[in-house]
Parts: structure tokens; C-alpha cells; sequence
């Protein structure tokens, strides 16, 4: 039973950055009871990206250990709007966009969980039943001071940023999501750690146990630099076309690799450790990132999808010697964007943006193996590709 448990946490630990408190989970995992297992989304956007999964992932591991997982979607904290991380105040979605995007979550989550183990859950089904009187009791919990402890409440204050009222209400309405769904465990990024929190304090003054908090590190991007976004564009969409995943994981540096690794992969970590050895001895890091990414589409579409993946990406870069180790830069754009004529000269590809313009003309410049058309073209802050001129130039650049 002690090995089960020990082996149990360690599965649950991986990639994690905090657990509050560990001692308690332990003590819970003893138990042998299924423990109720909460992580909530609220569904701004309709698709889900890799960032988002690291938290499914987690959930995966607590689901195949045999405990009651709970995905709660936030219809009703959607429409408020959450302040993490925000210096300006969200704007509100109406009802029928939260409806609309929780349907496409539900269908996009269940390629990691099983279904059939997984009750989804809304917090609309309380919180509306909670009322004006409830909720007005439920804010007198907390004060403004406690509210103005939380980070970016506190920088909007000291910079004079307006915080709307209703923004307050929003830790209060996901830790009373804890009560209501009676939490053993609640799962979240760090950027939710108040939120989380509160979970605790609110359950405590209502007589549960309070849950465990399990904090997962937020995902950086493809640029390796900022968190995944799909607004910064440095991200991979699980509803992705497969060719488009494999090329986006391809593009990740080597030392990204094995965050992705760590993060995105079921496999075992004494299997990516022995990778790593691999690559000392001499392997090339490519192989394994091909391996990662089927991985993960495999995981999003299937294996089929997966092999003919790498075979496109096969005929496309390898066919045209594209090299395993060229130049890696980073370029910052101009309101977002970068001319490509630029972009090749800031670069060291041309010596010049009337050089570029005649290469792109001569056919000779390439995008992850795609020729370019187009003199004008401009390139987006937060992609990474391979920009190719002739036969022998090329480079591997972020764009921020």
C-alpha cells in the first residue's frame, strides 16, 4: 500500500510547481478513497490549446489512479470575466458564446479523458440558485484589503487602473465552486494560486475539508519564451490540422524539447531521461522531437495521421536539405509584424531589402520549405519558422 501511494504521488507530481499541501494529499491518497478531483475552464475562446492540456494531462493521471474527476466548465464566471493576469478589465461574454464554446470544450477534452469516468459539470447550476441574497452573503466573506492582496489587483491600484467591482467576485465564485462540488483536490496554473486558495478558506468556514491546491507551471510557447497564446500566435491548437502540429513541434528548440516532453508526453520520465542520454552520445535531438510530436497527434487525431505527418514533413524539409543545425535568432517586430524584406536582412540572409525582393522574385526564398511570393509579405510576432534563401542560407526565427 505505502509503494502504491509513493508511486501514485510521483506520477501526480511530475510537472507540477506546488502542491498545497502535500503532506494532506498524501494522507488522502492513504485513504483508498476515489477523491474528488476539480479543475475548472471557463470557456472564453472556442478551441483549446497545448497549454491548456497540461492541466488535462493531470487530470488523465488522477482519472487512471481511480479517482472522480470533475470538469467544471464556468458558464457562469465566464460572464464575469476572469482578472488573472489582466490589467485592464475583461469584457464580459454574453451567454450564448459561453454556451457555443463550452460545447466545443466538451467535445476537444474528452480526447484525453475518458468520458465515460468524467462528469462535466457548470457552475451556473449553483451559482444562479445561490441568488442576490446569497450572493451579497457570500461577498461579505471577504474584505477589499484581503482582495488587494491578490498581485494584479494590487499593481491596477498602485498604477490607478480601474478594477470593476464584479472582478472581486470572481475568487469568490470559483472557491464557492469548491464547496459546491465538495473538492478533494483542485487543479489550476500558478497565475490561479489566489483563486485556488480561496477554494481552501471558503470550504474551511463551511465545515469540508479543504482541498488539496496542485498548481501546474504555465506552458511557454513555441517561441519558448512567452506562455502558449493563440493571441501572441506562438501556440499549437489541439483541433490542428495534423501537418500544421508536426511542423509547429518540429520548430521548437532542443531545449524546449524536453519541457514539451516533460508536460505534454505520458511517457514514462526514466524513458525521456534515457533520450537525453541518447542525444549526449550522440543522437540526433530531431529523432525524438519527431517522436514527441506523434505523440501528440496521435493523442488528437490518430496514428495514421501521426505517420503521414512526419512523412510530409519528411518530403518537404529533408528532401530539401533543409540542415538539422543552422542559426536560431530571435527578431522583434514593428506593431506586430515584420516585412520580409527586413526580416531577411535583419537576419544576415541578403545583404540588403532590395536583395531580398530580387531573391523572392528569383523564386529562392523559402518559409518552412514553402517558396515565397510575395515582396510584401508580412510575418506575424510569435511565429517561428525556417526562412531558407538559396540553397545554403538559412535560419531558424522567432518573431516577437
Amino acid at each position: 500500500m505505502a509503494k502504491a501511494v509513493a508511486d501514485a504521488l510521483a506520477e501526480i507530481m511530475r510537472g507540477t510547481e506546488e502542491v498545497l499541501i502535500a503532506s494532506e494529499l498524501e494522507e488522502k491518497l492513504k485513504s483508498g478513497k476515489p477523491l474528488i478531483i476539480k479543475a475548472g475552464f471557463d470557456p472564453t475562446a472556442p478551441d483549446l490549446h497545448l497549454g491548456h492540456t497540461v492541466l488535462i494531462n493531470k487530470l488523465k493521471v488522477f482519472q487512471d489512479l481511480g479517482h472522480q474527476i470533475k470538469f467544471l466548465i464556468g458558464d457562469f464566471t465566464g460572464m464575469i470575466g476572469d482578472p488573472t493576469g489582466k490589467n485592464v478589465t475583461r469584457k464580459p461574454l454574453s451567454r450564448e458564446d459561453v454556451l457555443a464554446n463550452a460545447e466545443t470544450y466538451k467535445e476537444q477534452v474528452f480526447k484525453i479523458l475518458d468520458p465515460a469516468k468524467t462528469e462535466i459539470c457548470f457552475n451556473s447550476s449553483w451559482m444562479e440558485s445561490l441568488g442576490a441574497a446569497g450572493m451579497i452573503k457570500l461577498a461579505s466573506r471577504q474584505t477589499v484589503a484581503r482582495m488587494l492582496e491578490r498581485d494584479d489587483f494590487k499593481k491596477r491600484y498602485s498604477n490607478g487602473q480601474p478594477i470593476a467591482i464584479h472582478e472581486f467576485l470572481y475568487p469568490l465564485v470559483q472557491g464557492w465552486d469548491s464547496v459546491a462540488m465538495q473538492a478533494d483536490v483542485e487543479l489550476g496554473g500558478t497565475d490561479q494560486r489566489f483563486n485556488l486558495l480561496m477554494g481552501r478558506e471558503l470550504q474551511k468556514e463551511e465545515g469540508q475539508r479543504p482541498q488539496t491546491v496542485i498548481m501546474t507551471p504555465l506552458l511557454e510557447g513555441l517561441d519558448g519564451v512567452q506562455k502558449m497564446s493563440k493571441s501572441l500566435g506562438n501556440y499549437v491548437g489541439i483541433t490542428d490540422a495534423p501537418n500544421d502540429m508536426f511542423g509547429k513541434l518540429m520548430s521548437v528548440s532542443d531545449e524546449l524539447m524536453w519541457r514539451y516532453f516533460e508536460l505534454l508526453s505520458f511517457r514514462p520520465l526514466n524513458e525521456v531521461e534515457g533520450f537525453k542520454q541518447a542525444i549526449a552520445d550522440g543522437a540526433n535531438p530531431r529523432d525524438y522531437k519527431i517522436l514527441l510530436a506523434k505523440e501528440i497527434i496521435a493523442r488528437f487525431h490518430d496514428d495514421a495521421a501521426a505517420e503521414s505527418a512526419q512523412q510530409d514533413f519528411v518530403q518537404r524539409f529533408q528532401k530539401n536539405a533543409i540542415p538539422d543545425d543552422m542559426p536560431e535568432l530571435t527578431l522583434a517586430t514593428e506593431s506586430g509584424q515584420l516585412a520580409i524584406g527586413h526580416l531577411l536582412k535583419s537576419a544576415g540572409l541578403v545583404a540588403s531589402t532590395s536583395d531580398a525582393m530580387r531573391m523572392i522574385k528569383q523564386g529562392a526564398v523559402k518559409i518552412d520549405g514553402d517558396k515565397v511570393s510575395d515582396t510584401k509579405l508580412l510575418c506575424d510576432a510569435g511565429s517561428t519558422a525556417v526562412y531558407q534563401v538559396g540553397k545554403r542560407k538559412f535560419a531558424r526565427i522567432t518573431l516577437q
